[in-house]
């Protein structure tokens, strides 16, 4: 799941991004309205957390600009004020969903990831392919009845190949999918994963490298 915060409290971009990685979500920061079209517009995100009271590029700007590129991120919009006349309007400008400061985060947390379930296609809660099976809201794969003991980025990768249904998912597709914005292009990081993806899930080998074009199961 890929998450792009934008908040100008540093502090509280930053803690909040650190509780949504520690439960395996990609995450962006962006600290002002301008960066945050920047960011959108380079990258594909599930959810964006919007502030409402933004330096340079006020947060309302930001979520009509979003709407109007279209795309398939759902935006949460966070603001201090907590009026009834305040939430309508921050729906009223193509907000997803709306979070009145202080907040609590495992509120925040539910609520990032039901819209990024409304975000995707459905996917069925158990993915299957032979004898391995993954249950990503769990975040429990097996193999012939063993559990696999994955990373969270190898099982990212594992849910990507099986969503796929046998279709190639190149490498930038992984990247983007299963890393945030400071991964580098230019590393083998995909590579080396699904290398050690491949290890744990033994013998005989499921995962194809396909020349030139990425990886499939």
């Amino acid at each position: 799941m890929r998450v792009l915060i934008v908040e100008d409290h540093r502090e509280l971009a930053e803690t909040v991004a650190t509780g949504l990685r520690r439960d395996g979500m990609d995450v962006d920061l962006a600290f002002d309205g301008e960066q945050a079209l920047e960011r959108a517009g380079a990258s594909d995100y599930d959810v964006i957390v919007l502030d409402r009271d933004l330096p340079r590029l006020h947060g309302d700007e930001v979520c009509r600009e979003l709407t109007r590129n279209g795309g398939d991120a759902r935006v949460l919009m966070l603001t201090a004020a907590a009026s009834i006349a305040d939430r309508v309007d921050g729906l009223g400008l193509g907000a997803d969903d709306y979070l009145p400061k202080p907040f609590a985060f495992a509120e925040l947390r539910a609520r990032v990831q039901a819209l990024a379930r409304r975000s995707q296609p459905a996917v069925p809660p158990v993915l299957t392919h032979g004898d391995i099976s993954l249950i990503p809201a769990q975040g429990i794969a097996r193999r012939a009845g063993r559990r696999l003991d994955l990373t969270p980025k190898e099982m990212a990768v594992l849910e990507l190949l099986l969503a796929a249904q046998g279709a190639v998912v190149s490498a930038e597709e992984l990247l983007e999918r299963a890393w945030d914005q400071a991964a580098d292009p230019f590393t083998n990081t995909v590579k080396v994963t699904v290398s050690r993806l491949r290890r744990k899930l033994g013998e005989p080998s499921v995962i194809e490298t396909v020349p030139h074009a990425g990886y499939r199961i």
